[in-house]
């Protein structure tokens, strides 16, 4: 079969790889579509720490069903589209032991520590998949990157009368914007690009702030009455967005990272005491938030043509992501069709 590798930073081919077997409970996937995500872009870059070369990105798939191992259940079918959950968790450590299986210490993803999905076969066990008969490929290889917002929506216990400062409208940021949107909070999305904002408001911003245009703290101040938001969701990853959000959220308020600052973040700790603040950290995400994420696009409402910024065949993965490397603000999502 036909892989895309990363064979070291900045550098991939497109190889052949033995068909996988499976297992009594394995389903082998014929891969169809398969997002390009910020991983697979750091990962080229040479910048994951998680990442041993040669590597097979991709992660966000949209499947279709070519063969059942003996033990599978009877729902799954040859021929039936499925999307994967692309998290393992060891079951042992103290994350799995509360349930929240998506920070395993332990954990590997597609793509990352091993092998992922951009090949045009991938074996994974059943109880990985998830199924919908409304959904189509395209949008089956977007529920991933949407739970990851979804899971730091619920990491935030956004509720109906919250206000919600998103920070960067990116392809994260954006399953942010929709899960705070469709919980019916006031949304306000930041970023520094024009037609991010625009985008923003397509799934679910009331209001926008280029923070590149105007002045951030004053914006934030006239949309809340003086307040700040009273949850504050970095999906950005840098030093100056790490601190915003701890300096622009109200009194007794939740802030949430996603993103990962490529740099230390020096902060005025009085900001955390003063505000008696709960500052979280997000990971991944659960399988509620997979259930989530397909019933809210199976309502038809989400601009996919929107957020996708390009596609491509296999055989041009590696030069579009290499394009990507070199412009990644013209970029929100970019699919692979195979």
């Amino acid at each position: 079969m036909k892989a895309l590798v990363i064979n070291e930073p900045g550098k991939t081919s497109l190889v052949d790889r033995p068909e996988p077997s499976i297992g009594d409970g394995d389903v082998l996937l014929r891969v169809r579509t398969v997002g390009l995500c910020g991983t697979d872009l750091s990962t080229f870059r040479g910048v994951n720490p998680l990442v041993e070369y040669p590597r097979i990105p991709g992660h966000e798939l949209g499947c279709t069903i070519e063969a059942i191992g003996a033990d599978v259940p009877g729902r799954f079918r040859s021929g039936q589209n499925v999307l994967v959950h692309p998290y393992n968790s060891c079951g042992r450590c103290t994350a799995c032991q509360q349930k929240r299986f998506n920070c395993c210490r332990e954990n590997q993803t597609l793509g990352v520590q091993r092998d992922g999905g951009m090949a045009e076969f991938l074996a994974v066990p059943w109880e990985k998949l998830y199924t919908s008969e409304l959904l189509s490929l395209r949008e089956m290889a977007l529920v991933e990157p949407l739970t990851v917002g979804y899971h730091a929506v619920t990491r935030g216990r956004v509720a109906a009368d919250d206000t919600v400062a998103v920070f960067g409208c990116g392809a994260i940021g954006i399953g942010v914007l929709a899960a705070a949107a469709s919980r019916g909070a006031n949304v306000i999305a930041i970023d520094v690009d024009d037609q991010k904002l625009d985008l923003a408001r397509k799934v679910g911003a009331a209001h926008t702030i280029n923070s590149a245009a105007a002045d951030l703290h004053e914006s934030l101040q006239g949309m809340t009455d003086g307040h700040g938001p009273h949850v504050a969701i970095e999906a950005v990853g840098l030093p100056q967005t790490f601190r915003a959000a701890v300096e622009e959220v109200c009194y007794a308020g939740r802030v949430v990272y996603i993103g990962y600052s490529k740099k230390p973040v020096e902060y005025d700790s009085k900001y955390f005491i003063l505000r008696e603040l709960d500052v979280l950290g997000s990971r991944n995400a659960l399988a509620d938030d997979f259930r989530a994420v397909i019933a809210f696009l199976e309502k038809g409402e989400f601009p996919v043509g929107d957020v996708i910024s390009r596609v491509v065949p296999l055989a041009e993965a590696g030069r579009a992501l290499a394009a990507w490397d070199v412009n990644p603000g013209a970029v929100t999502k970019i699919h692979v069709e195979l």
